[in-house]
């Protein structure tokens, strides 16, 4: 039998405050061109591709911010280092905006298809070109949440605070590595917009587009579920998919029905990091 080596991690910590059930993470995800380019230098030609991409951040990300802002919901963003060199705009957005700025990557590259050297250039490159932008982020979401344990170590020794790429629970918990220790952010496919509406037709990275009333049902349901078990529900968007005009307004009715729940709370993924870390008695900077 082939042996995993999974990580030393805690039980779910008392993290809910308050007496909620569920706590809700909205995140974005600034891709842009970064997952078409990924697959290859020749998708640089593929312009109609790659508009689609650029649609999240000449267009998207400002409306999705205007449904949070509009709500008053705090939200983490997540965001390529290429994505900030490229698109300068949307670190500067999401700053000015408030909202927490973490990273996705450099490159958009998978770790599991990189080496060990790769894996932490593409860490250590993030991190500088953000801290460039006068952001100190201090979450990482592993691109396509294909996470590999050289990442998961390297983001310990670095100092980072939370990741949000492993899947084995719906409560956040704490990963104890040789490096330190990190606070998990379980994410989900099901509460992710790529696999509800992305379409391109080369690479094949997405061949599917759903309304998104059917969106709103699932991301409800989970919702309501979560409100008889309790849980941490990471809402994943991207602007280039979710920023569409009646995409956002399901973003903008999924809000409007948490909201309307008093054991409903939102946060950002730091908040939540902190306080799973200091639940574990794991002091925390300011």
């Amino acid at each position: 039998m082939i042996e995993i080596d999974w990580p030393e991690r805690s039980e779910p910590a008392p993290w809910r405050r308050d007496g909620g059930k569920v706590v809700v993470c909205v995140t974005i995800d600034v891709d842009a061109e970064s997952p078409i380019l990924a697959r290859g230098d020749h998708y640089a030609e593929h312009l109609s591709t790659l508009s689609h991409q650029a649609f999240g951040p000449r267009k998207g990300l400002d409306r999705l911010l205007g449904v949070l802002r509009s709500s008053d919901v705090p939200a983490t963003i997540f965001i390529p280092g290429e994505t900030a060199v490229r698109w300068p705009s949307t670190v500067e957005a999401a700053a000015e905006g408030g909202y927490e700025v973490a990273f996705h990557g450099f490159s958009h590259r998978h770790p599991v298809h990189l080496s060990a050297d790769e894996q932490r250039r593409e860490v250590d490159a993030a991190i500088e070109t953000l801290t460039r932008f006068g952001v100190d982020p201090v979450g990482y979401r592993a691109p396509n949440w294909e996470m590999h344990s050289v990442t998961l170590e390297h983001l310990a020794a670095r100092g980072l605070r939370y990741d949000s790429s492993l899947m084995d629970d719906d409560e956040p918990y704490v990963l104890s590595l040789a490096e330190g220790r990190l606070a998990e952010l379980p994410p989900h496919w099901s509460l992710d917009d790529w696999e509800q509406y992305f379409f391109v037709p080369e690479p094949d990275i997405g061949q599917r587009i759903v309304p998104p009333s059917q969106v709103l049902q699932l991301w409800s349901e989970e919702l309501e579920a979560m409100r008889r078990w309790g849980g941490l529900l990471v809402l994943t968007l991207h602007p280039f998919l979710s920023g569409r005009a009646s995409r956002a307004r399901a973003l903008e009715q999924f809000i409007e029905l948490a909201q309307g729940y008093d054991d409903v709370e939102f946060a950002t993924c730091d908040e939540i990091a902190r306080r799973v870390l200091a639940d574990q008695g794991e002091p925390i900077a300011p």
